[in-house]
């Protein structure tokens, strides 16, 4: 389903919003950035099953449009990557930083930027519906691990899908 909204939605609207240089590229976020790996999983004798990830179809006119990854953004001056990924998981995938439980982070560090992967698991007695809800996302929805490696992936965040797996899986 199109996204309801446009890239005019998507305004610097934040002190955190803008590009940094690093080396022969350039990242998101004046002040690194963050974002939220929830997944769904069942813990029984034979061990932790993943069930699901929740996944964002990232907007064509976004950098690396077009390919899923998962919410996340800028961090805010002074914000932990936590908090940053809590929050945007919360604007872009109205996901309720009440039904989350951290489980752990991988960090993508580059020097003067970084990015952090909150790894969580929706929290017992909850569930979270994830859904776009601003003009970031064309589509942001539940995926079993087996359509999460049928999907064209963020790069960056393909390279990361193995350690984020054996994350939530260990835990």
């Amino acid at each position: 389903m199109p996204s309801p909204f446009s890239p005019r939605d998507a305004i610097h609207r934040s002190p955190g919003d803008g590009w940094i240089e690093c080396g022969d590229h350039r990242h998101w976020g004046l002040h690194g950035a963050a974002g939220l790996f929830l997944v769904r999983r069942v813990v029984d004798d034979d061990g932790v099953h993943l069930t699901g990830v929740v996944v964002q179809h990232r907007a064509a006119w976004s950098h690396e449009g077009g390919t899923w990854g998962i919410p996340g953004g800028a961090l805010q001056p002074g914000e932990s990557a936590r908090a940053g990924a809590l929050r945007e998981a919360a604007e872009e995938a109205g996901i309720d930083p009440a039904a989350v439980r951290v489980l752990g982070e991988h960090v993508l560090d580059h020097g003067p930027w970084s990015y952090t992967t909150v790894v969580a698991e929706v929290a017992p007695g909850t569930d979270v519906l994830p859904v776009a809800t601003d003009a970031e996302s064309i589509e942001v929805r539940w995926a079993t691990t087996a359509e999460l490696a049928a999907l064209p992936l963020h790069p960056a965040f393909s390279d990361a899908v193995a350690p984020l797996l054996a994350i939530a899986s260990a835990a």
